[in-house]
């Protein structure tokens, strides 16, 4: 087996699934089309469930959070589920409600940040749009369809430093004022509908459509240069959206390499960005539900996941040679090193002695290095899926993730090593721990 020849056609999936899931809504469409082509077996939760062993099923919610499922020899109930959990959203801007702006013949939209963004980089970036939009028939009946611009439509210049000499000294943005994307130029924007834009473009794309009234929309702005791999050796993956769709992309591998031998897991949360507390996000009934029907009573449940563990995969901070101090120094996570255990104190991270020796052992046995990372202790912690999932089913959880740069910027940095060897580690626990 030549392990590098299959890291390079791993990492063109993956670089493929990147700019294919512009958004949760797209994600979950590639993520579905991926599942349906290895026989999973989609579901709905209108329906009642019949499900059989062996069997690969897959369910959505909100057409924006996702849960694929194997169902193998082994009962659900004496031997629980091995669960990856990872989420669908980023940090970006989001189009307002009325975002229509006008001022000395451009038009502009108004945007909301979504998540917790790192903004200055969203500036001379060529912008697209995408997401899901409800609209009224010719047939006075509800519909909803996704779209994407799928081109550069929108910019966010930056103010010259001639009128701003101090930027690069004291650089901050006001959210209201410096974010909103210029779309056209030319007379009478004053009297441009968002809403005839977005007709426009639909029937465009689907000549089957028959849109009578825009009735709403969650469109999300995104950076259109493609992923790539990047370095004199290609060391790295350049890409918008790498947290948290390398873990989504590597989950899914991981299931479709499972077999159904197993009782195996894999959650797409959407919203964890904005604190996963919604039908769709970690903290919302989604999984429980499912859980719920697959071991048709609260009692089955409770010992389903006494025998279970979910691994909560999401992005880690890599140490950046230029802010090494940012970092503990015994905790630093270095790119293209293998996949790190997350661990705080405080339960920010769900991760204990014995989950993070289970993930460690799965590491030896593929042969696959592990590193850790603890935040420093005079900085704040963020957190992950894992502690909300762990407190809402009892279930035993570690947090791990692929170290990366510039997390939550509009492009992030990865190694192009650590997201193939966080799949060998999940298809191990998947298939034979």
């Amino acid at each position: 087996m030549n392990n590098n020849l299959i890291s390079e056609s791993f990492n063109d999936g993956l670089l493929r699934f990147l700019d294919q899931s512009p958004t949760p809504f797209h994600t979950v469409v590639t993520a579905t089309r991926i599942l349906i082509e290895n026989g999973f077996v989609p579901l709905n939760e209108a329906d009642e469930w019949q499900l059989s062993k062996p069997g690969k099923y897959y369910v959505t919610r909100n057409d924006s959070s996702l849960i694929a499922f194997t169902l193998g020899t082994d009962d659900v109930v004496t031997d629980g589920f091995k669960m990856v959990g990872a989420h669908t959203d980023s940090p970006c801007l989001k189009v307002k409600p009325k975002p229509e702006i006008a001022a000395k013949d451009y038009f502009q939209l108004g945007v909301e940040v979504y998540g917790g963004a790192l903004l200055n980089p969203w500036f001379d970036r060529d912008l697209s749009l995408a997401g899901r939009v409800s609209y009224k028939t010719t047939e006075n009946k509800l519909e909803s369809t996704l779209i994407d611009f799928n081109k550069p439509i929108a910019v966010i210049p930056n103010l010259a430093i001639h009128l701003d000499r101090e930027a690069n000294e004291n650089r901050t943005v006001d959210k209201q004022k410096e974010l909103p994307p210029i779309l056209l130029c030319g007379d009478n924007s004053d009297e441009i509908d968002f809403h005839d834009i977005l007709i426009e473009t639909l029937r465009s794309q689907n000549n089957d459509i028959f849109i009578d009234q825009i009735l709403d929309y969650e469109l999300f702005f995104y950076d259109t240069q493609a992923a790539s791999l990047l370095g004199v050796r290609q060391d790295f993956i350049a890409s918008a959206r790498l947290d948290n769709l390398l873990s989504c992309y590597t989950g899914l591998m991981a299931i479709l390499e499972s077999g159904v031998k197993s009782n195996c897991l894999l959650v797409c949360n959407d919203h964890e960005e904005v604190g996963s507390a919604s039908t769709t996000g970690a903290q919302g009934p989604f999984l429980r539900s499912v859980l719920e029907r697959i071991t048709a009573s609260q009692e089955s449940l409770t010992r389903c996941m006494h025998h279970s563990v979910m691994i909560s995969a999401d992005n880690a901070h890599g140490i950046h040679p230029n802010y090494m101090d940012k970092h503990d120094g015994n905790h630093g996570p270095i790119l293209n090193k293998g996949p790190v255990i997350k661990i705080n104190a405080n339960q920010r991270y769900a991760t204990n002695s014995e989950t993070s020796g289970m993930f460690r052992l799965i590491c030896q046995q593929v042969r696959v290095p592990v590193q850790s990372f603890v935040v420093r202790s005079d900085m704040a912690c963020g957190s992950t899926i894992g502690p909300i999932t762990a407190s809402e089913l009892g279930v035993k959880t570690v947090d791990v993730g692929v170290p990366t740069f510039a997390m939550h910027s509009i492009r992030e940095l990865a190694g192009s090593e650590d997201a193939f060897s966080l799949y060998r580690a999940l298809s191990y626990y998947y298939s034979t721990y």
